[in-house]
């Protein structure tokens, strides 16, 4: 006859069994994402975003091909429910007419510049585990692979879109980061419609892939 002590047992073992929480090795983990505001680079992405509570590197091979606007719409997005977006040692200073033309509102946008990379590094991690932050932007090449572990752990806790802008350079280092994408010119592109062919070269869940998007910010 068994005991109350295996009856409470078996009980909860079988609530554990049927509960939503459980994880199953026959089934794909679900993984949080905010849309990219592009469907071609949306559908080759895992859970159909950019991931939140991720790090997410990005590598332009040339200084001001779009780099940020590959992220505008998403940021548009979290700058409309009222979320900060925080900008930390950008290589330029951030414009405010470019940005409103990009319809954020400047009220809830933050531009952070230290005196130097680690300093950088510190601010946006802080701000990034506090969750004070929808998305936080470093500009950093550091190759610290335990700074890069501290900023994805910060972007978990604080369940924030993580972007990392890197130099080239750094795209053949090994990175914690969930997904990193290398930007090139698209040989597609055309003067009224600027676009930018990125090269996912790692994608937790994903796959590697090449996807040309356009860059008209007419359409946010």
């Amino acid at each position: 006859m068994p005991s109350s002590h295996t009856a409470v047992t078996d009980d909860a073992l079988q609530n554990l069994l049927h509960s939503s929480q459980l994880w199953r090795g026959t089934e794909s983990s679900r993984i949080k994402t905010q849309a990219s505001g592009y469907a071609a680079l949306d559908a080759v992405l895992p859970g159909g975003g950019w991931p939140v509570g991720a790090l997410t590197e990005l590598f332009p091979v040339i200084d001001g091909i779009g780099e940020l606007r590959v992220s505008l719409p998403a940021l548009k997005t979290l700058n409309d429910a009222g979320r900060r977006i925080v900008f930390v040692h950008p290589p330029y200073t951030p414009y405010p007419p470019a940005l409103l033309r990009a319809h954020l509102s400047l009220k809830n946008i933050l531009w952070v510049n230290p005196e130097n990379d680690e300093d950088a590094r510190w601010a946006a991690e802080q701000t990034l585990r506090t969750g004070a932050a929808g998305a936080v932007l470093l500009w950093s090449d550091t190759r610290d692979d335990r700074s890069l572990r501290r900023l994805q752990l910060a972007a978990e806790t604080g369940q924030a879109l993580a972007f990392l802008y890197r130099t080239p350079s750094m795209r053949n280092q090994s990175s914690p980061a969930a997904l990193r994408i290398a930007l090139h010119p698209s040989g597609a592109a055309r003067p009224e419609e600027p676009g930018l062919r990125l090269e996912i070269i790692k994608a937790r869940g994903g796959h590697t892939a090449m996807v040309d998007i356009a860059l008209n910010l007419a359409r946010m």
